[in-house]
């Protein structure tokens, strides 16, 4: 009778667990969501829609920033590679303050919401600097020195879309991978598959931004691009709004970083108390009391940090429970959340080196397609910043490749879910880095010898499609990089924390796009010193392919680094309620505890 009995209460409960979602979310009224009608691809989509907008918008503006600042401001080379690196690394660092402000107080949709307006409002005063006469770069014509108060007002613009993309990026990229459930197996699958579907959908953007906007720029005016840029951006809120009904929100927790403090303080204050005979010793909130957690298994590493789940007063166990202070006593699966950040920080770093390599991409290789035949009929010459498309067309085909044809492949072959683990992904995109640098510093020669023969043509008459190559190269690595560190730093960091998970991985962006300008005034100053800079006024003038090789040995050696951290990790492990719902990576040991 008992067994017949639990296997009612088991089939009810699987059915409960098809139509309800049972994840922490709610619906927009609050309630539990129906699992039918909200979430998964048909709420994703409105999400991927803002998410093609911003990017067409950031990079329209981002691509040209150097021949804007060059050309109209006239700043010299050097000098505008560092005022690109600089904004490009606030508006990737940004994200870390709105991905905190999300997890922790406003909630995702809200802060999404209210960035996204104030990156409208950044677009509209890029207009007006652009067309009020009185903040146009000059009363007429061109001139040789713009008005001060055009470049004041354009960097305001510029770094009001930089704190608009702060929210706007972490927020809405979690929310959108919040649209799935972990513990739901067909819903863990699309999850994958979503990752590589909204870089597609990055990537759309990017390629309408640096062909149909910069096309704009180029032949109609810098004003009439900021225009369809501000009514594309507008529209997508719009959009955005619309799908509320269909979202899974997840609310608010107050601060991510303050239980991790807490594990520190109570390890620090039971630094002299002996660690039990078993793990199972350790403090754990039963399951019954909250059925929503997900609560994480023990792991051997840093085992300094699981003396904060040990109770030291075994003669009154159940009321210290009972009565826990945060501060004296933290669950195992608070210390595992915080083994999980210590863990990410090798990763961190390690991936910085491929950061800077792809700073490049936005800066001198721009720079360069500017010397170089860029006419593809007698009417038509494509814009300089238009050759990033091809970075675009790169990682468009290698996501495609990876999601519809190599991960099936791969899943048959190893039995894992996501076909590659995710730092595998990360390295195998790495080595196309250093190909990348090596290709650019051959071509960069090439076309500095052409200049040798011919200083009055310079290099005029070589092709633009010269940097097709390094374009290519670096874009199929993005679709295994860029896209395998955004599903690292979202699943791989505590659940309270996705968007600060998100801005972690933008942060690696940020932090690259500093080092690359800290590395342009090492080189330079050191260079300089040994009797000629590799940067001078212009191009021609320059040692680029100098550089590009010092990037490739750099990130060669970075790659070696990698691969050790790599092979040391241990990826999280996730149980939920009496099933264990283990991370893919760990399935087999996880069987085995059970």
């Amino acid at each position: 009778m008992n067994q017949m009995e639990q296997t009612k209460k088991q089939k009810s409960l699987e059915v409960d667990e098809k139509k309800w979602v049972y994840d922490s979310s709610v619906d927009h009224k609050g309630r539990i969501p129906v699992r039918a009608s909200t979430g998964a691809w048909k709420a994703s989509l409105f999400i991927i829609a803002i998410e093609f907008s911003e990017r067409l918008s950031y990079f329209g503006l981002a691509t040209s920033l150097i021949i804007y600042l060059t050309k109209v401001i006239h700043q010299d080379l050097k000098t505008a590679a560092k005022s690109v690196n600089y904004w490009s690394g606030v508006t990737t660092m940004m994200p870390l303050l709105g991905g905190f402000v999300a997890d922790a107080y406003l909630g995702q949709f809200t802060t999404v919401l209210a960035s996204s307006v104030i990156y409208l409002l950044g677009l509209l005063l890029l207009i007006m600097s652009r067309l009020v006469p009185g903040l146009k770069t000059c009363d007429s014509g061109m001139c040789h020195e713009p008005h001060k108060v055009h470049e004041v007002v354009f960097f305001i613009a510029i770094y009001l879309i930089s704190i608009g993309t702060g929210g706007h990026k972490p927020s809405l990229e979690s929310f959108g991978a919040n649209q799935f459930d972990d513990d739901h197996p067909e819903e863990r699958k699309q999850k994958m598959s979503f990752f590589n579907w909204w870089n597609f959908g990055l990537c759309c953007g990017l390629l309408f931004g640096v062909t149909l906007i910069v096309y704009i720029q180029d032949h109609v005016s810098w004003a009439a691009a900021d225009i369809v840029l501000t009514a594309t951006m507008a529209l997508t809120i719009v959009i955005f709004c619309m799908g509320r009904p269909f979202y899974r929100y997840r609310k608010a927790t107050g601060s991510p970083l303050t239980p991790m403090l807490q594990v520190l303080v109570a390890a620090i204050t039971k630094r002299n108390i002996p660690y039990p005979s078993d793990p199972n010793q350790l403090y754990e909130v039963p399951e019954s009391d909250n059925t929503q957690m997900r609560f994480l298994y023990h792991t051997d590493k840093l085992k300094f940090l699981d003396k904060a789940a040990i109770i030291d007063d075994e003669q009154n166990k159940e009321e210290e429970k009972k009565n826990s202070n945060p501060w004296r006593l933290a669950t195992v699966t608070r210390v595992e959340e915080l083994k999980l950040i210590i863990n990410i920080i090798p990763i961190w770093l390690t991936t910085l080196p491929f950061g800077i390599c792809v700073a490049q991409t936005a800066t001198f290789f721009i720079k360069q397609s500017t010397t170089m035949n860029r006419t593809i009929t007698h009417n038509f010459v494509i814009p300089p910043a238009t050759v990033y498309a091809l970075g675009a067309i790169g990682m468009i085909i290698s996501v495609t490749f990876y999601d519809r044809l190599l991960v099936p492949f791969l899943r048959r072959v190893t039995g894992n879910e996501r076909g590659l683990k995710i730092l595998q992904r990360i390295g195998f995109g790495m080595i196309f880095s250093v190909i990348t640098m090596v290709v650019a510093a051959l071509v960069e020669r090439k076309r500095l010898n052409i200049v040798e023969k011919n200083p009055l043509e310079g290099s005029i008459t070589m092709s633009v499609f010269w940097l097709a190559p390094q374009f290519l190269i670096i874009g199929i690595g993005d679709g295994f990089t860029l896209v395998g560190l955004q599903e690292y730093f979202y699943d791989q960091v505590p659940d309270s924390m996705r968007s600060l998970g998100i801005a972690l991985y933008l942060s690696v962006i940020g932090a690259a796009n500093f080092l690359s300008s800290l590395l342009i005034t090492l080189v330079d100053h050191i260079t300089e010193k040994g009797g000629k800079s590799w940067f001078g006024k212009d191009l021609n003038s320059s040692r680029l392919d100098y550089f590009y090789g010092l990037l490739a040995v750099i990130t060669s050696l970075n790659l070696c680094i990698y691969v050790f951290v790599a092979r040391r990790y241990s990826y999280k492990n996730v149980q939920r309620t009496s099933m264990a719902v283990a991370d893919c990576y760990e399935s087999s040991r996880i069987e085995a505890m059970a």
